[in-house]
């Protein structure tokens, strides 16, 4: 933060609203997120809500707009929280360059860790990084590797953005938003909301308990079908992740 009283220079507190910037005391307390979804803002559903589906609206409208020229893609999902000596992060850099070299375009959503570390193997190889921000009340930033970045105000779009312009979807190590990514995605091929596009864990030994809790659990016990878990794939080498993606591509593209 700029200290104002002996003009040291520094770095202030910021965030982003779509193309607005906001510093120091104009941040507000809450995110757009928090006013559309919290039920506690009733007296604004009849006077503002109208006026935000327009704003929604522009956030697709730029989305789709920027991203409409992208080379297939491979969206990269992991911790923001890991550090950039951190395995994770050692395994995303060379995951992202092995995907610039392949010919995909990383999109990822433009944070620091595992995020960060994406970006920057598929710039440092020479592909094209792509960082999809979001507005939270603890502001990240886009990582200096992104090519193309968009802030947006709303979850629901960026996701949407995710999963528009991917071929695959990469998932290490991370927390309740990697999760959420993960389960999305797996949903929506599940349910043939989506043409089938791999879904890759990265790190055997994170993901591990998780698979094993859903076979002995959900699917034991008929939550799950007897196939579900084999649309997941668990590796620990870069080589054989972006040859799922390849092979899936070349799969999708002989029966077009």
């Amino acid at each position: 933060m700029t200290d104002s009283t002996d003009g040291r220079r520094g770095t202030p507190p910021e965030r982003h609203r779509g193309a607005v910037t906001l510093r120091r005391e104009s941040i507000p307390p809450s995110t757009a997120d928090e006013k559309l979804l919290d039920s506690h803002h009733r007296s604004e559903w009849k006077t503002k809500d109208a006026w935000r589906a327009l704003r929604i609206l522009s956030e697709f409208v730029e989305g789709f707009d920027t991203l409409a020229d992208l080379p297939p893609a491979v969206s990269v999902f992991g911790s923001a929280r890991s550090k950039p000596d951190s395995p994770e992060c050692e395994l995303a850099a060379d995951l992202g360059a092995a995907l610039a070299e392949a010919g995909y375009a990383v999109i990822t959503g433009g944070g620091p860790g595992v995020m960060e570390a994406a970006n920057r193997g598929a710039t440092e190889a020479g592909g094209m990084s792509v960082g999809l921000g979001i507005e939270l009340p603890f502001e990240q930033g886009l990582n200096d590797w992104v090519d193309i970045g968009i802030d947006f105000r709303y979850f629901f779009v960026r996701k949407t953005m995710f999963v528009k312009y991917a071929q695959a979807f990469v998932v290490l190590p991370g927390g309740f938003g990697t999760l959420d990514e993960l389960f999305e995605a797996i949903t929506l091929v599940q349910t043939k909301k989506v043409t089938r596009f791999p879904v890759i864990l990265m790190g055997r030994d994170y993901w591990s308990g998780l698979i094993d809790w859903l076979r002995a659990g959900p699917q034991a016990d008929g939550k799950l079908g007897p196939h579900d878990l084999d649309l997941l794939q668990v590796t620990d080498d870069v080589d054989e992740a972006v040859q799922f993606i390849v092979e899936a591509d070349a799969a999708l593209s002989g029966t077009q």
